[in-house]
């Protein structure tokens, strides 16, 4: 086997990047000329309609080793945890969900495909509307194995264990406090990079993730374009079998490859995957009193055809100062019409320091109530309101406007917390009426 690995990475969100391992791999002026320097295939890569507006557009030319359509037919590939919505099961209810850490079962040897696990999921993936919220855990990697999802995007969030993710149009290295984007359609096998890993996967069935709109913000702030990686060409060239695994219509799939699906030798476009490191994250607080809304911590963003809402945001709350005077600083009391499904990647979160730890996760569907537990609101409410670091903690959100369905298996883990309910139970009545 002989591979092309180079993980200069090429900065930017959205542009159009030009990439070859090999010089001139890449035609000049022409997407798919009569012939392709060595010998290769010219394959277009589409993220969008033909149609859409330019602006819009997104669509990838690989220049690969034999196009994609070589392989034999694919069969159905039993998956009794990896699920996709709509998601059947018991009626979601209006409670407060909360789950403790899932580890790699004893005994067990999972790679990333093995180790999916389904939590929860709303809206339909054939109909490019909603999300399928997931856990992976796995110790082995992805040996002669790769995945190709038509249903979605992943979002994937290391929690422990970094990641080594080899895609058709290079390589990723993500590890704890970075993500990775693999786009819908793309080829990726998944290798860990240092021993057992596990972490959340939010698959995006609607519009691709993009940056938000920064409105009165201006040109800088949140997470910048600059701050995006995306890889460079890299490809493998052997001729020993690999498995195939396609996500289709919530389905899985299988064929075997006589070679290896990573066989792209040069690329342009501007559908690509891509990393961010979220501590790069450049975060927007009030500088006199209250807080913003948590959408002002908004990382990536798939729109709707309603203007600001959302079929999925990921939001991050990372490392920030505090300096609100005359504040409840916390996370306040709230009912939303948004669904929240919440990780917890590294450190405390501060409306939750006791129950809700690295790796463990919580569901707050739509008007589900929610906000910091009694001994939270106890301390904040006494706090001595002086310029305070919130250090050692990064939190995520996936936030969506449908309700998000946990799967039957889900709400069978031992590690559902059926207690979670009494963190607010010691919230006293402190009205007093004036003058008393």
């Amino acid at each position: 086997m002989t591979a092309k690995i180079d993980l200069n990475y090429q900065p930017g969100f959205g542009n159009h990047f030009a990439t070859e391992a090999e010089t001139g791999a890449l035609p000049k002026g022409r997407n798919s000329p009569q012939r392709v320097d060595h010998g290769l295939y010219a394959e277009l890569l589409s993220g969008t309609a033909f149609t859409v507006p330019r602006a819009e557009n997104l669509r990838t030319w690989t220049y690969r080793m034999r196009p994609s359509a070589v392989h034999k037919p694919f069969a159905p590939l039993d998956s009794d945890r990896f699920a996709t919505a709509p998601i059947e099961g018991p009626p979601p209810s209006p409670n407060q969900l909360r789950w403790s850490p899932i580890d790699v079962p004893a005994g067990s040897t999972l790679d990333f495909v093995d180790g999916l696990f389904t939590m929860c999921g709303g809206g339909d993936a054939s109909a490019r509307t909603g999300v399928g919220i997931h856990l992976y855990r796995a110790n082995r990697s992805m040996t002669r194995r790769a995945l190709l999802n038509a249903d979605g995007e992943m979002l994937i969030v290391p929690q422990q264990g970094a990641l080594r993710i080899q895609t058709e149009l290079g390589i990723l290295d993500a590890k704890p406090g970075e993500i990775a984007v693999v786009n819908r359609g793309v080829k990726f096998r998944v290798e860990l990079a240092d021993g057992p890993s596990r972490g959340y996967v939010c698959e995006n069935y609607g519009a691709p993730l993009r940056l938000p709109n920064l409105g009165p913000i201006g040109s800088n702030g949140l997470a910048n374009p600059r701050d995006f990686r995306y890889p460079v060409a890299a490809y493998e060239d052997h001729d020993e079998t690999v498995e195939l695994i396609a996500k289709f219509e919530g389905h899985l799939w299988t064929t075997e490859l006589g070679h290896s699906p990573f066989d792209v030798v040069g690329w342009h476009g501007n559908y690509a995957p891509y990393k961010y490191n979220l501590y790069d994250f450049n975060v927007i607080g009030s500088v006199s009193f209250d807080h913003p809304d948590p959408s002002i911590y908004t990382v990536l963003t798939s729109p709707t055809d309603t203007p600001g809402l959302a079929n999925l945001d990921f939001v991050i709350f990372p490392p920030r100062w505090l300096v609100a005077d005359d504040t409840f600083r916390p996370p306040w009391y709230h009912r939303n019409v948004m669904s929240e499904f919440m990780g917890l990647i590294e450190g405390v979160y501060d409306a939750k320091p006791e129950g809700f730890v690295p790796g463990g996760a919580s569901l707050h569907n739509c008007m589900v109530a929610h906000g910091p537990d009694a001994q939270s609101f106890e301390r904040a409410t006494d706090a001595k309101l002086e310029p305070q670091y919130l250090g050692n903690t990064m939190a995520f959100m996936f936030e969506t406007r449908l309700v998000s369905r946990p799967t039957t298996w889900a709400l069978e883990l031992p590690e559902l917390q059926s207690n979670y309910w009494e963190c607010w139970q010691g919230i006293e009545k402190n009205f007093r009426k004036p003058n008393e």
